[in-house]
């Protein structure tokens, strides 16, 4: 077992960067006794915004086997964790892994300590047995991956022809299924533009009786730049901002029709009244394959319980949008300025604005009839007995780009965990039946890949 105390790498203290330092250092342990070629790469240190600098957890590059006449199929996975803490709702330690009813609890539990250590255990059963590894098997584990993977794209440019070189396929175990007891294998993710608006008329702030009246207030020309974004049913007003969006295929209409999701329970277990769509098949299609725009905060309002007469001087407001294939960073960062802009001179105010992108994430797709998908549905009817519903993932797991488009290799993702597991969440959980199964199905794969390689 991984030990469950506080590696987050969220949190910038000393103690928990230990604890990160610590938890590699027993991974590491863990995959020489598998009789793994282990190499723990020094990642240096983080320089924080207030002066102070972190060390950052080394990355561990481990081989197993190189028989040339095998398929090599790297793992990659994260030892952090979110910040978690018992006064926030949790109903026991989160650092302790506590079993409920088949529920495993921990911060980590399924995100992501539980999916590693079942492709260990997968690996190891075949060592028990005295059996030959199927294929060759090389992990990339790092400690850095809720910190936004601080460094580790520098690391696999530099591997790109050493460790590398040999992998044939890469395997990602860092989401969910999109129900409770079916497994999925996920071929896709959206990626994520991230902008700031600032308006701007001076430092301070103003009192309303002061100056309400003769001013053009910063706060009005931001709700009003906000507002202009995307309309009450979340279509995006931003022009252009569909142009590259992929078309829709019959196929792909198909691949959301055999999916299993309940919309009842879907929309009872987020505690909404009702959604913008009322078929599941437009529900799968605007969280996967179109791009959404969510408004996110105010940086610098007045925000505090009471009623304070004050009018901002500065205003800061934050929005970010979900990108599809084959949507481009850098052409929707024109875009959404340029809309802005125009919105803006539309209202002859004398204010100062800026529009700035901080965060730029491609969205992934991956080819669905590759070896590795095959072998990993395969290996789900074995296992479960059952098809697996082909998903993709509303949200932006930067590192299926990065590999495919650094290494060039096909990356899948197989989830092991369910729906309701709770990551990022309080009371995280991993149930023993999807970590049993799980650990079976990583084997499963393995032989499944061997016969088609």
């Amino acid at each position: 077992d991984f030990p469950m105390l506080g590696s987050d790498s969220v949190q910038p203290v000393p103690r928990f960067r230990q604890e990160l330092f610590r938890m590699m250092t027993v991974a590491a342990d863990t995959l020489q006794r598998l009789g793994a070629h282990v190499t723990s790469v020094d990642m240096g240190s983080q320089q924080l915004p207030d002066g102070q600098s972190l060390p950052i957890p080394p990355v561990i590059l481990a081989e197993l086997g190189n028989d040339p006449t095998k398929g090599t199929v790297c793992f990659y996975g994260h030892l952090d964790v979110q910040p978690a803490d018992q006064g926030d709702g949790w109903l026991m330690d989160p650092y302790v892994l506590t079993e409920v009813d088949g529920k495993l609890y921990g911060r980590g539990a399924t995100d992501n300590k539980g999916p590693v250590l079942a492709w260990i255990n997968a690996v190891s059963a075949f060592r028990a047995l005295e059996q030959d590894l199927p294929v060759n098997i090389k992990f990339i584990i790092e400690g850095m991956e809720e910190a936004g993977s601080v460094a580790l794209e520098e690391l696999v440019e530099k591997e790109k022809n050493r460790f590398f070189s040999g992998v044939d396929y890469i395997v990602i175990s860092d989401n969910l299924w999109i129900s409770q007891r079916k497994p999925a294998i996920t071929y896709g993710t959206r990626g994520n533009s991230y902008f700031t608006v600032e308006v701007k008329c001076r430092d301070q702030d103003f009192h309303s009786g002061t100056f309400g009246g003769i001013l053009h207030e910063p706060m009005a020309d931001l709700v009003a730049l906000l507002g202009s974004l995307v309309d009450s049913s979340g279509h995006i007003l931003v022009p252009g901002i569909y142009d590259e969006v992929a078309p829709l295929t019959e196929e792909e209409i198909n691949t959301y029709k055999a999916i299993h999701l309940d919309l009842e329970e879907y929309r009872n277990s987020s505690r909404v009244e009702k959604f913008l769509f009322d078929t599941k098949e437009e529900i799968l299609m605007h969280l996967w394959r179109y791009p959404s725009l969510s408004i996110h905060g105010i940086e610098g309002a007045f925000d505090e319980p009471g009623a304070k007469t004050v009018i901002p001087g500065q205003v800061i407001g934050k929005f970010s949008i979900r990108l599809v294939p084959h949507m481009n960073v850098s052409v929707v960062e024109k875009q959404v300025t340029r809309h802005l802009e125009d919105v803006f001179s539309k209202r002859n105010s004398s204010n100062k604005m800026v529009v700035s992108m901080t965060l730029g994430l491609h969205p992934w797709i991956a080819n669905i009839n590759d070896t590795q998908y095959l072998a990993a549905k395969r290996a789900i009817r074995t296992v479960f007995g059952t098809e697996p519903d082909m998903i993709r993932d509303g949200s932006t797991i930067p590192i299926t780009k990065m590999f495919q488009e650094i290494v060039h290799k096909s990356v899948v993702l197989i989830p092991l965990g369910a729906v309701d597991d709770g990551e990022h969440s309080q009371n995280e959980k991993i149930n023993r039946w999807n970590y049993i199964e799980g650990t079976k199905l990583f084997a499963a794969f393995f032989l499944e890949m061997a016969q088609l390689h």
